[in-house]
């Protein structure tokens, strides 16, 4: 049946877009910890040097040792510079604002995910499944509950990785439907890493840690199958339906900042997490009753 298949299509990419987010909450805990120790160019450097040959040692046996060509090398260039310029906005805007205010904006891009979706793409998206999207949204400032201090021209910095955020998203759901994820993936790591080797030189420092090299290598080992897991979500369904499991990605961060700091999330984040399961479980109905 029809209807059956892109139910399970949908859910498919539900469950990987939920796998994603596990990893990019792993990616960032690791990158917490190595860019305490390193300058930002070096770090970013390391982890797509890591990210592109593990997913050139996953790629290449399966395309017959051969490297792959795309017919969309403009796209690809284009997915790597927003790809970079996220990652770099991101690690800039943590240092120069506090993490609750940084979040909390960060946070918009599935709700920009889906408008971006519904007027540019033309896809439909439902009122209810709006209203779960800034359920979502207002779960996440639920537990972030940023205090809304005044931090002058650093908050361009987050907006600016919600701009390349949304960009590379709906550009990730654009690529899945005309190329191999994992090509596309191939291109956009290798290309990152390219644009990151332009500063390198000039901050290059000796690591003599193993702990060190242990975390650059984590951080490229979850990018890399974060953002797999993901282009295969888009590949599954919408941008629209995968939009609201987003979210799911605060929860992991912080079950992660509870098993590494010992940070235990007080009432209202609980309460916060249970709205982005609840926003999640709604999300799923939603889909199965969309595609019977």
């Amino acid at each position: 049946m029809p209807g059956r298949g892109a139910r399970h299509s949908a859910l498919a990419g539900i469950a990987l877009t939920v796998g994603a987010c596990a990893c990019f909450a792993l990616l960032d805990t690791a990158a917490k910890l190595v860019s305490a120790a390193l300058p930002l160019f070096m770090a970013l450097w390391l982890r797509y040097l890591f990210q592109s040959l593990l997913t050139t040692a996953w790629v290449l046996p399966r395309a017959g040792w051969r490297w792959p060509r795309t017919a969309h090398p403009r796209f690809q260039l284009l997915r790597a510079v927003l790809f970079a310029g996220t990652s770099l906005f991101g690690f800039l805007s943590i240092r120069a604002m506090p993490l609750a205010e940084f979040t909390a904006i960060v946070a918009a891009t599935p709700l920009c995910v889906t408008a971006v979706a519904a007027l540019w793409l033309r896809q439909p998206v439902s009122a209810l499944r709006w209203a779960l999207v800034l359920m979502g949204l207002a779960s996440v400032l639920l537990i972030l509950r940023p205090g809304g201090a005044e931090v002058s021209w650093a908050l361009l910095l987050p907006l600016g990785m919600l701009a390349m955020g949304t960009g590379y998203q709906i550009l990730s759901s654009v690529m899945a439907r005309r190329e191999e994820p994992a090509t596309t993936q191939l291109y956009t790591s290798w290309f990152a890493l390219a644009l990151m080797t332009l500063g390198v030189p000039f901050v290059w420092t000796h690591i003599d840690s193993a702990g060190l090299w242990l975390g650059t290598f984590a951080m490229g080992l979850f990018g890399a199958l974060g953002h797999l897991l993901l282009l295969r979500a888009y590949a599954h369904t919408s941008p629209a339906t995968i939009a609201p499991f987003l979210y799911t990605q605060i929860a992991f961060a912080m079950l992660a900042g509870w098993a590494v700091y010992g940070h235990l999330p007080d009432r209202w984040s609980l309460a916060g997490m249970a709205l982005i399961a609840a926003s999640g479980a709604a999300s799923a109905w939603l889909t199965v009753r969309e595609t019977r």
